[in-house]
Formats: structure tokens, sequence, C-alpha cells
């Protein structure tokens, strides 16, 4: 019953959205009888999302979409658009390696795969799109916490207390840190069977025209097939992307 519940308060949530989709302002009246809602459910559901900057009101009481929605959508599309600029790159390097290709974004203390081109080899390496993993044990992770001055990545290990995923995982906050400052320097970094036994990872960064650091992109296979110079190849696959986004490295000047 709490299920059937929850799911008819966001079917009707939504149909509230959509029907505020279709005015550039609506009265309550107007969207309790275009959703068939009772005026004091659209009410409350309104005020709700009121509250979460989803929704706002005019000086005549009359409801528009809101800010905290809209973030939603640019963030969505610009995922969406990053994702279509990095495809055919990121298959032109799965190609040229023969192994799994992945892109990732930051959501707080965790990487999330956003986008993949599989290995065309029997042997593989699969990341799930929508799955997540641990800052420190992913080498576009490492180059995150990287990016961040030396007293977050400090904070991230004393937040999260560094689990260790196999025994390779850096489990020490001065070791992380310093393996994020190196990472930072060199532009990419490895992951050595830190997140799973048999796995490893090449990583760097693609940044936006501004220069600020927004997704990962990594090559994963088994250890035993990783090459080291691969790194070139994934940096400029990175670098593409980049500038495909509005970035040109100071070097490129």
């Amino acid at each position: 019953m709490t299920n059937e519940t929850h799911i008819q308060v966001i079917d009707r949530m939504v149909s509230l959205l959509e029907s505020l989709a279709k005015h550039e302002h609506a009265s309550l009246k107007t969207l309790a009888a275009e959703t068939g809602l009772h005026s004091s459910t659209a009410f409350r559901i309104l005020a709700s999302l009121h509250h979460h900057d989803w929704v706002t009101r005019d000086s005549n009481g009359a409801y528009q979409l809101g800010g905290g929605l809209m973030r939603y959508a640019n963030q969505a599309e610009q995922q969406l658009d990053l994702r279509e600029i990095a495809l055919p790159i990121m298959t032109a390097l799965r190609d040229q390696t023969g192994e799994t290709v992945n892109l990732t974004l930051r959501e707080n203390d965790e990487v999330v795969y956003i986008e993949r081109v599989t290995s065309t080899r029997l042997m593989r390496v699969e990341q799930v799109i929508g799955s997540r993993a641990p800052l420190h044990v992913t080498a576009v992770g490492k180059l995150m916490l990287g990016e961040d001055a030396a007293a977050a990545c400090l904070s991230y290990a004393k937040r999260t207390q560094l689990p260790a995923y196999t025994p390779n995982t850096i489990t020490e906050a001065n070791d992380l840190c310093t393996s994020a400052e190196l990472a930072r320097a060199q532009a990419y970094a490895f992951d050595n069977e830190e997140a799973e036994l048999g796995v490893g990872c090449i990583g760097v960064l693609i940044r936006d025209a501004s220069g600020k650091a927004v997704a990962g992109l990594s090559i994963s296979a088994p250890r035993e097939r990783r090459k080291d110079e691969w790194v070139s190849a994934l940096q400029q696959a990175g670098t593409q992307i980049s500038e495909k986004l509005g970035y040109f490295s100071p070097e490129a000047k």
C-alpha cells in the first residue's frame, strides 16, 4: 500500500508539472481542473513543489515552473550533449585499443558512469551505465580529488573513511592525497586493481570552456592487457572532447 500511495503521489505531481508546462502562468483552479485533482490535493502538492523551488508563484498567486526544476533540465541537457559529443571519439578510442571506454561524471563523493563503448574482445571489463564508484578507487576519481585543494581531499578521506574494495585500495588519507596530487601534475591516473581485482584502468579529465573539469574519460581492461602507451591516446581523446566543449589548454595557445 505504501509503494502504491508513493507512486500515486508522483503521478499527481507529474500531471501538475505537465499542466504547468502548457501555461506561462496558471491558477490553482485551472491546474486542478486540468489534472482532475481536488483543489486541496493540488494545493498541497504545489506547496511542496514550491518549497523545493520546482514551482513559483507570481504577484497574483498564479503558479509557474521554478528555477529548481530548470536546473535539473539544464543538467540533463548538458549531459546529453556531452554524451553525443564524446561517443564517436570514445568509439574511435575503443577501436584503437580494443578495450572498454567509459565516460563519467562526479556526483558528490562518487563517479557515475553515464556512457560506455564496450570492448570488442571476448574477455572484457564492462561498466554498467548508471553504476557508481567511490572517488578513491577509480583513476578518474583520483584526478577529480586532485582538482581540489589538499584540505578537500583530506575531508573526503575523513568523511568516507576510505573503505577497501581490494587489497590494493588506498586506505590512508595522506597516501590518497599524494596520489591525487601526482595525478593532477601528470594529467592522468591509474587504477591498479583498486576497485576490482584483475581490472586496471587509465583515466583523464574532460574540461569545459572555462577550464573546469566536468567529466572523466577512462579505459578499463583486464590488468594484464593494460598498456601504458594508451595514456597518450587517452589524453588525445580527452583533449578532443574538451576542445569540442570549447576548452583549449594553455599549451595549445
